[in-house]
């Protein structure tokens, strides 16, 4: 195995009889704690791949909710591209284009219909951004939707994946050649293989279940809101979100209390990660010892085993909705822990089931910044 491969790991899906596994990236910065440098590291070699490639296109990046969300950012901004990602959230006063990704705990996806429209009227081509592909089927039913929903509009419109493994067969590669649907990826992958040893995983990894604390439980806790946030739910131009992430970070490390050599953790919530890569990236640039990763609704089975990729797991209510569940894996004791969320109000549930796991993991100081409109 390579050194690209070896950042690839199989995990095991907790009752998800669509897909028995999920590719773990241990460098991708959603489920294992990762230093931000590695992550834009990752990204800067995936978007390598299509460095000279549509010169002279206008693009429209579509980043998959909620994994891919970070790298479709990064590879729109890359790319002087507009920028929109799908979402499971509900947003006010819009409407959706609807389809599925069939493997996923959580299939529906969407695209707001009125921002896409807008895009189509510029985009030369839509280039969808995911971690992996497997089958191929979910960009086909997007751009089956795009098409059905559109018409006349989409005659001339042409379509790309990116992504950082590919694991499809023969014959899915042989559908998007049909089509003349680009495909780029950084790794070939042999996902025959990932559900093998996903189902050898022994389960035997640790589990704490913070959704149950006591609400008035006294967490000590630093609460922030700032304004100015771009949504990427919605239509953005890819650059301004990134000077955008940028100036929040900037805020943000003013307004903290940092202490010279501790370590620090820079936390995203679900589909909000690129902004919090950033954070964490300029903190490790002023020399601070910075991890990064975030929340996820995925649930996984953890394990003891040396080479698996993630050993325990906090079960969450949601920041975003208390009533929902989500998880965080791999929590390490930190010094100060940065949690960044945009979340348009926090709910109770998600904000006292989420300190708790992290005081109860080892961490000292926690600041709770939420990017509001």
């Amino acid at each position: 195995m390579n050194g690209e491969e070896n950042m690839i790991a199989a995990a095991a899906r907790e009752n998800n009889p669509k897909r028995s596994y999920l590719a773990v990236n241990r460098k991708q910065g959603k489920h294992v704690p990762v230093s931000p440098k590695e992550a834009f590291g990752l990204y800067r070699r995936l978007c390598g791949e299509i460095r000279e490639v549509y010169e002279g296109e206008t693009l429209l990046v579509i980043g998959f909710a909620e994994t891919a969300t970070a790298i479709g950012a990064f590879l729109a901004a890359e790319r002087n591209a507009l920028y929109m990602q799908t979402t499971r959230e509900d947003l006010p006063g819009v409407s959706y284009l609807y389809f599925s990704e069939s493997h996923s705990h959580a299939s529906e996806q969407r695209l707001v219909r009125e921002d896409l429209e807008k895009a189509l009227a510029i985009a030369d081509r839509i280039l969808f951004a995911e971690d992996e592909l497997t089958t191929g089927n979910t960009i086909l039913s997007a751009i089956l939707a795009i098409q059905q929903a559109f018409g006349e509009k989409t005659r001339n419109l042409r379509f790309s994946a990116i992504s950082v493994l590919n694991g499809m067969d023969d014959a899915a590669r042989r559908i998007y050649e049909e089509k003349q649907i680009g495909l780029h990826y950084l790794i070939r992958s042999d996902h025959g293989r990932y559900a093998r040893e996903a189902a050898a995983c022994r389960a035997d990894g640790i589990y704490h279940d913070a959704v149950l604390t006591d609400p008035q439980e006294d967490i000590p806790l630093t609460e922030l809101c700032i304004p100015g946030c771009m949504n990427p739910r919605r239509l953005v131009d890819a650059a301004e979100y990134r000077q955008s992430c940028i100036w929040l970070s900037e805020r943000i490390m003013e307004a903290v209390s940092l202490r010279d050599g501790e370590k620090i953790l820079v936390l995203g919530t679900e589909e909000c990660m690129y902004p919090a890569l950033h954070l964490a990236e300029m903190l490790e640039e002023k020399g601070y010892s910075v991890k990064n990763h975030a929340t996820t609704r995925s649930p996984i089975v953890v394990s003891s085993e040396a080479s698996y990729p993630l050993h325990s797991r906090y079960q969450l209510a949601s920041l975003y909705d208390g009533r929902r569940k989500t998880f965080i894996y791999d929590l390490e004791p930190y010094g100060c822990v940065i949690v960044l969320t945009d979340a348009v109000s926090i709910s109770g549930e998600g904000r006292n089931s989420l300190i708790h796991a992290l005081k109860s993991s080892g961490s000292e100081r926690i600041y709770l910044v939420r990017w509001s409109e």
